[in-house]
């Protein structure tokens, strides 16, 4: 009945095969495309910091805390965690097959900002992380240094203030892991000098909170004013220490004799990083690298060609000697699959005209199943 249809009508046949061939074309311009597809359930992964602590300690104040609270979450299939000596704590909740992430990720929200008062007020202060990305990651990102003028924590320390949020934003980028930290203001404590003064590491935190804070000192000639008065001025207090040399100097404790000790008593301060435990190496050089996960269901090419453009654009505002490479790229591999469908596809088509050709021996009649065969 329907062929009929269509072979009393062939104009109408044609235009619907050739719509079909359009929409088809179209279509793989715009089809999410990753190296490895997204057959997993997916998953979300919560990921925070609690800087000095033992991964014995991360384990029983951040990870379980957390753990207990995602207990109960629609459609969730399993829960994965891992806490280690650096202080990192990630849980990866995975869902049932054909899961709305986004619906998924607002339900871990909700779950997280009920855990967040029973967590260490540290962790609470450096934030926690909720992504939906992918498992694999999609680029690594390396900074190097061609002249040696910068080494691994300058390069790291590059890499977190000013790229790592720029490449967040960018459409189809699911998460940046930057495998470094920041220079940081580094306390080094005497244990033996701190029992010798009755103090603990508790008096050092609430001394630098206490003496390196900025302060809110108002307006000079605010209202209401006198009368008269045309001079409006903000107040500005210079109360951020820089230098190892203000945070050696900050006073623990003024004793009844009015002696001062500080905390260059009791240990030193000395410009560093945040952490030591992760280096990279680009060819023996130091570098800075940052992984990059997909989003879900965004196209990998598209994103990793926005990626590589903004950093090409952004190089021309590098210091002298910085370079982007990149050690680990999956589109490559992603590229040669497509080429392989794409060869496979006109082998078909020839193979199908071949064939038809030889058997019915007849051009016209031959060509009309070759056009079909991409419908």
């Amino acid at each position: 009945m329907l062929s009929k249809f269509f072979l009393k009508r062939p104009v109408f046949a044609w235009v619907i095969a050739i719509a079909m061939m359009t929409l088809g074309g179209l279509a793989i311009y715009n089809l999410p495309i990753s190296q490895y597809p997204p057959i997993a359930p997916p998953s979300i992964a919560i990921d925070s910091f609690y800087p000095g602590a033992s991964a014995e300690t991360v384990e029983n104040s951040v990870t379980q805390i957390i753990e207990q609270k995602m207990t109960g979450l629609d459609d969730m299939l399993y829960i994965s965690c891992t806490s280690d000596s650096s202080g990192a704590s990630r849980i990866e909740l995975t869902f049932k097959p054909g899961t709305d992430p986004d619906i998924a990720w607002a339900k871990v929200q909700n779950k997280l900002q009920l855990a967040m008062a029973s967590l260490p007020e540290e962790v609470q202060r450096i934030g926690i992380s909720v992504s939906k990305s992918t498992r694999n990651w999609l680029l690594i990102v390396g900074l190097i240094s061609e002249d040696g003028s910068m080494d691994g924590f300058d390069l790291r320390d590059y890499a977190q203030a000013n790229l790592e949020k720029v490449l967040a934003r960018i459409p189809g980028v699911g998460e940046v892991q930057n495998f470094g930290s920041q220079y940081a203001m580094r306390i080094w404590l005497n244990p033996d000098k701190l029992t010798e003064y009755g103090l603990t590491i508790q008096d050092i935190i609430s001394a630098l909170r206490l003496y390196n804070v900025e302060i809110s000192a108002g307006q000079f000639g605010g209202a209401p004013a006198v009368p008269g008065q045309r001079l409006n001025a903000s107040i500005i207090v210079q109360s951020m220490l820089k230098t190892p040399e203000e945070f050696s100097n900050i006073p623990l404790r003024i004793n009844s004799d009015g002696s001062v000790i500080r905390i260059k008593d009791v240990g030193r301060a000395e410009l560093g990083t945040e952490a030591y435990d992760i280096e990279s190496f680009h060819n023996g050089r130091p570098s800075a690298a940052m992984g990059i996960r997909l989003a879900a269901g965004a196209n990998a090419l598209d994103t990793a060609n926005s990626i590589k453009k903004k950093l090409e654009e952004m190089s021309r505002y590098f210091p002298p000697g910085m370079k982007v490479v990149y050690p680990y790229d999956t589109t490559p591999f992603i590229r040669v699959a497509i080429n392989e469908v794409v060869k496979t596809l006109f082998e078909a088509v020839l193979l199908v005209f071949l064939v038809m050709w030889l058997f019915l021996g007849n051009i016209r009649a031959t060509l009309i199943p070759t056009i079909a065969v991409p419908v």
